[in-house]
């Protein structure tokens, strides 16, 4: 029988170039749209030409045998991934996030296309080493690295996943009411701007700044650590509600639980908010580690 050739799927997103003439027509209305607003086109065309040059230069190293698969960052919840795939993002650290949600154990090779803007964290490579990591990959050769990911799951068995961080909360991110159960049992009613749960990874961005407000960067968990840390947005004190339970660790074999008491809450993972779950009154959710993890190819 013969073997299926390996897969690569490069998941990339839409430059800003590509929206700004989506949404005016033409480069000239475009570029009288960033000048009323002080900036130059030159620069987003920058961004743009390298994005290309980067998506050129992957599907140039690939072999041509190789069966390949292309996916915006838009349409990752109806893509299929199979799980021989190798995957490739192209473009910032979030990219790695987004996609993350999505996969089960398939590797992950970031690439920066922009150095000068990305930190590169997650997206270690530039396009040039593509044709020199993905070899090593097919053999099992490349470092890897594993990062702990969140799970939130209803109680009705909808669950949702995310390497950075998951919110819960209102939609608009107005005032939420809910009763927090900690992983040792303590509880409280809050009225608060919602709770973010994060991860190691997740400690160098939404979290970290939550953290270096309360001056708790301490207690953020180390990017491959198998924890999470949580954190309540903004909780008001009043007769009904407190604000003393309003952070914390959770452990691997631990959960937070939330039991929703407004009408409507939302849980998303990642930023990616039109990729959620709606809680209703009375319904809860629990976030804890997941058991699944990304496997993350580092230099």
């Amino acid at each position: 029988m013969a073997t299926l050739a390996p897969r690569v799927v490069v998941v990339s997103r839409r430059s800003e170039l590509d929206e700004l003439l989506s949404r005016h027509g033409t480069s000239a209305a475009a570029g009288y749209f960033l000048k009323q607003r002080g900036r130059k086109v030159s620069d987003v065309q920058r961004q743009h030409t390298s994005l290309q040059e980067a998506l050129d230069a992957i599907n140039a190293a690939l072999p041509a045998d190789w069966r390949r698969g292309h996916v915006d960052r838009d349409d990752l919840p109806r893509f299929l991934f199979a799980p021989e795939d190798i995957v490739i993002t192209v473009g910032q650290d979030g990219l790695v996030a987004n996609v993350a949600k999505y996969l089960d154990g398939q590797p992950v090779i970031g690439i920066n296309t922009d150095p000068r803007r990305n930190p590169g964290v997650l997206a270690c490579f530039a396009p040039a080493e593509v044709g020199k990591v993905l070899p090593r990959v097919l053999s099992g050769k490349a470092a890897q690295q594993k990062r702990a990911m969140a799970t939130a799951t209803l109680d009705d068995g909808q669950r949702l996943s995310g390497l950075n961080e998951i919110y819960i909360g209102h939609s608009s991110h107005q005032s939420s009411r809910y009763l927090l159960t900690t992983p040792d049992g303590r509880q409280e009613r809050h009225s608060s701007s919602g709770i973010v749960v994060g991860t190691g990874t997740g400690s160098t961005g939404w979290c970290v700044s939550i953290a270096g407000e309360r001056s708790m960067q301490a207690e953020l968990p180390a990017p491959i650590a198998m924890e999470l840390a949580w954190f309540v947005r903004e909780a008001w004190p009043s007769p009904g509600t407190g604000a003393t339970l309003t952070a914390g660790r959770i452990s691997a074999r631990d959960a937070l639980t939330i039991t929703c008491e407004s009408e409507r809450l939302v849980a998303f993972a990642d930023g990616v908010e039109t990729d959620h779950l709606v809680l209703s009154y009375g319904q809860q959710i629990t976030v804890g580690v997941s058991n699944k993890q990304l496997n993350l190819v580092v230099s």
